[in-house]
């Protein structure tokens, strides 16, 4: 017997064969830059709201504002299923680089007050929560089957580098030069992610008869609306992996991440360095699940993300007992490791059920219940001034890992089950 494998073996795809479609060699770097730009402005906007205001409260309102959007998300799956995915991401990238020129001018000028931040920014929180859920589709529409869970997962690693890359430049541009100068980076990586955007092609789709045409704009908006959340609701995995998205949002990300600047200046009683070090122990943790993610080919998807929740979980009630930032860094970066893993999971289960002329509208969906991070968020602001980070973040954790684990008990038979569709390889 030679030692070719014969014609009909399975291959292991490459963690780099999604770069094969030149699509994709465009909206990588395009999703990339967007996502720098995110974390810069997170950091710095948050760092800036908390000095002026010395205010917990205010920075859990301040994050809160960037996800103002995720009611209206299912608005933009339906315009992207109607008008192209590609379009409607350039649309949205070329809006963030005026608000965030607009930020850079009045920071240049002196001009800049807490208040026209929390206008701005509520402003970019109609449109940015829906920027992962366009991008999530337009992959999947750009993508062979055989090649998704490697496209997504190196997608994912545009966040994750972000926060990497993203967090360490930000705080060290805001450090060392100032507000305004830190914003012309941000204002620049927008308009090149704009343009790469454009450079995608949009995927053909098959000619319309005159009929097809007239019956598609006799359709109403909110029909399509309706469809969509009635798609996910009645597919019993779809509505499972929405519940663990929506309750992640609520109880692990504002623990893990909306509340970092407090952490670290109250808790830690450290500066923007520290600030940048938690921030980049996250995204690299999350990076090497991407990476490590994307090399796999073949793995028991919904399996993956229970056991990847579970773990996230358990860091983060770690997390919310330890006092030293080395401590902190390494609990963060375990967290990160598995929250990406979870969130992979998510899509990938989502992309894989949902039928084409349906992406745009799930991923929609998908978007809404990041609304689940304001809410945590707020809450968590409230209760810090109550009872304590250390006690509010032990009743995250514990209270999302049970709640989790009734889900999963819910619909074993959709996620656990070796045979079920979620776990087909």
């Amino acid at each position: 017997m030679s030692g070719v494998a014969p014609p009909f073996a399975p291959v292991k795809p490459a963690a780099l064969a999604p770069f094969r479609v030149r699509n994709y060699r465009f909206q990588w770097p395009a999703d990339l830059f967007t996502s720098w730009a995110f974390e810069m402005e997170t950091l710095i906007l948050g760092w800036f709201v908390l000095v002026e205001t010395r205010s917990v409260l205010l920075l859990t309102v301040l994050a809160s504002l960037n996800y103002v959007g995720t009611l209206i998300a299912p608005v933009f799956g339906v315009i992207g299923d109607r008008i192209g995915h590609r379009d409607l991401l350039a649309m949205m990238r070329a809006s963030y680089a005026v608000l965030a020129a607009t930020l850079m001018t009045l920071a240049l000028t002196g001009h800049l007050t807490p208040f026209y931040v929390m206008v701005i920014v509520s402003v970019m929180g109609l449109v940015r929560p829906s920027d992962l859920g366009v991008r999530g589709a337009l992959v999947a529409n750009i993508m062979p089957h055989h090649l998704l869970i490697g496209a997504i997962s190196v997608s994912r690693t545009t966040m994750d580098s972000a926060r990497i890359a993203g967090a360490l430049s930000g705080a060290g541009l805001f450090a060392a030069l100032g507000i305004g100068p830190a914003y012309i980076a941000v204002v620049g990586l927008y308009l090149l992610a704009t343009v790469l955007t454009l450079c995608v092609v949009a995927p053909a789709k098959p000619h319309p008869t005159d009929e097809l045409v007239d019956a598609t704009l006799r359709r109403s908006p909110l029909r399509d609306l309706r469809q969509g959340v009635a798609y996910v609701w009645t597919t019993p995995r779809m509505r499972a992996a929405m519940w663990i998205a929506f309750l992640v949002n609520l109880t692990a990300f504002p623990i893990s991440n909306g509340l970092l600047p407090y952490i670290v200046r109250d808790i830690y009683g450290a500066g923007q360095p520290a600030l940048g070090y938690l921030s980049a122990s996250f995204a690299i943790g999350s990076l090497i699940g991407s990476m490590a993610l994307s090399m796999i080919g073949a793995i028991r998807v919904a399996r993956l993300m229970i056991g990847a929740t579970v773990m996230w979980y358990a860091m983060l009630l770690v997390f919310a007992q330890v006092q030293t930032v080395p401590a902190a860094i390494a609990c963060l970066g375990l967290a990160g490791f598995s929250q990406s893993l979870t969130m992979i999971s998510i899509a990938v289960i989502l992309m894989r059920t949902a039928s084409e002329h349906f992406r745009g509208r799930v991923m929609g969906v998908r978007m809404m219940v990041i609304y689940g991070l304001p809410l945590g968020l707020l809450a968590a602001g409230s209760l810090i001034d109550l009872i304590g980070f250390a006690a509010t973040g032990t009743l995250y954790a514990v209270s999302g890992l049970l709640l989790m684990l009734a889900i999963v008990l819910h619909w074993r038979a959709d996620l656990w089950h070796v045979h079920a569709p979620a776990n087909a390889r």
